[in-house]
């Protein structure tokens, strides 16, 4: 058995490197080109991203989610998260090391499940950073709920012929191509009836009717966009697997960004603690330091005690698909979303109040912190449906009692120990008069 909490000694110095190189060198890209993360590179930030980008794949640490035979290292899921938790911290940090969401999600899949043509044609470009790419799943009408889809998919020779409108399709603006889940037998159930697709941008009917931003994002971000697909023709090895897969692979797809999306909140919630305590030590107030301020002490208390074990929650779910698989983690991973969400919310409330007004504005990341915590309360799903699944998971691990009183009554109890141990015993306590 082996269950410790240590790193070995050369992984850790490639996180000590990795922690160094964010803070020094890739967390002043947010100032020098704010909210440019998802835009192509114009020839002055390449100047700058591009050496860093070497960089990292000079340490070997290029493409950490994904296996030496796509280019990345085959780190394993404990080892990714020991990472992304330090590449949290800056929005330009996962763009450096080539982890962007949705690019890593998309990534995955088409690896999993596409043809050489298809790896050639999109993988390579997204594996070297310079294209990016749109998962485009959710519907004005719905989106946790996948049997509410009316975007719809037909053969026409050999051709598909996909028709509808998808929302909150991220980066559609900049993205050199689309995964498109629409229903291609609305006969059967959906987990059987839905597909997947590969469309290149510009495709003829492909069109971007609006694009919205979160609050606080910058005019020129990419945001998410209303995409019509309005009789978009593909040719048939457009498919990514086969007819009727759409829902397995939008499930592999959602799982492992979910955890991502854990993994990098541990590192965004624990830089707004580290603002919070340095902030709480440096302002003084009514004759001392905010940090003898015993409701703050309880701010940077609370903060940590939940950031900790959600950090942990996060690594054990990492360890169970290491060890078992992915299938093995869906409770696990479930929760990770769940309290994600949470804690960033929290922390981050925590955060700006410590700092005062100047924690409300645009000069500091804390508002960011809460914001995130709010759209990743939504986004890969929303929070109340992750607790019906996780809910429904837990529930059939437990059968129901067939009996009138719980199990655990203490009457029940003690009559069980009297059966098994009576003859060893001279008295088994009775149950006390009620008052």
């Amino acid at each position: 058995m082996s269950w410790d909490f240590s790193t070995e000694p050369e992984f850790q110095h490639k996180l000590d490197w990795i922690r160094d190189f964010v803070r020094q060198e890739v967390e002043p890209l947010e100032v020098l080109f704010p909210g440019c993360e998802f835009l192509p590179l114009n020839d002055e930030r390449r100047r700058i991203v591009d050496p860093l980008k070497q960089r990292v794949r000079d340490q070997g640490l290029w493409a950490p989610h994904l296996g030496p035979e796509l280019g990345g290292q085959g780190f394993g899921a404990v080892k990714l998260t020991l990472i992304n938790e330090i590449l949290g911290r800056s929005p330009w940090a996962p763009i450096v090391f080539g982890t962007q969401a949705p690019d890593t999600g998309n990534a995955e899949i088409i690896a999993r499940f596409g043809t050489q043509e298809q790896k050639d044609r999109y993988l390579t470009g997204l594996l070297s950073g310079e294209i990016f790419s749109c998962f485009s799943m959710t519907e004005p009408q719905g989106g946790a709920d996948p049997r509410v889809f009316r975007t719809r998919a037909f053969r026409d020779g050999d051709d598909w012929v996909i028709s509808g409108r998808k929302y909150f399709s991220s980066n559609a603006s900049v993205a050199s191509f689309f995964i498109v889940v629409a229903i291609t037998d609305p006969d059967v159930p959906v987990h059987r009836g839905a597909s997947t697709f590969l469309v290149p941008a510009g495709t003829e009917g492909l069109i971007i009717e609006a694009t919205h931003h979160l609050v606080g994002a910058l005019p020129h971000e990419p945001g998410h966009s209303l995409v019509h697909y309005d009789g978009v023709r593909v040719p048939s090895d457009a498919l990514l697997g086969e007819p009727g897969q759409g829902f397995m692979i939008l499930q592999a797809r959602l799982a492992g960004g979910r955890l991502h999306h854990a993994m990098r909140s541990i590192g965004l919630a624990q830089r707004a603690v580290e603002m919070m305590a340095r902030r709480a030590k440096s302002r003084f107030t009514q004759g001392s330091s905010l940090a003898d301020k015993q409701l703050v002490q309880a701010f940077i208390a609370d903060s940590y005690t939940e950031l900790m074990p959600f950090r942990l929650a996060v690594l054990h779910a990492a360890w169970l698909i290491d060890t078992a698989g992915e299938h093995a983690a869906r409770a696990e991973i479930g929760a990770c979303k769940i309290l994600a969400s949470q804690v960033l919310k929290s922390i981050g409330l925590r955060a700006i109040q410590v700092h005062g007004a100047l924690g409300t504005t645009d000069q500091l990341p804390l508002v960011n912190v809460l914001l995130g915590g709010v759209a990743l309360g939504l986004a890969d799903g929303p929070t109340e449906a992750h607790k019906v699944n996780l809910a429904r998971l837990l529930l059939k691990g437990y059968e129901a009692e067939d009996a009138e009183w719980p199990s655990e009554l203490l009457d029940i109890r003690r009559e069980a120990a009297r059966t098994k141990y009576g003859d060893l015993v001279d008295r088994v306590p009775a149950l006390p008069d009620s008052p």
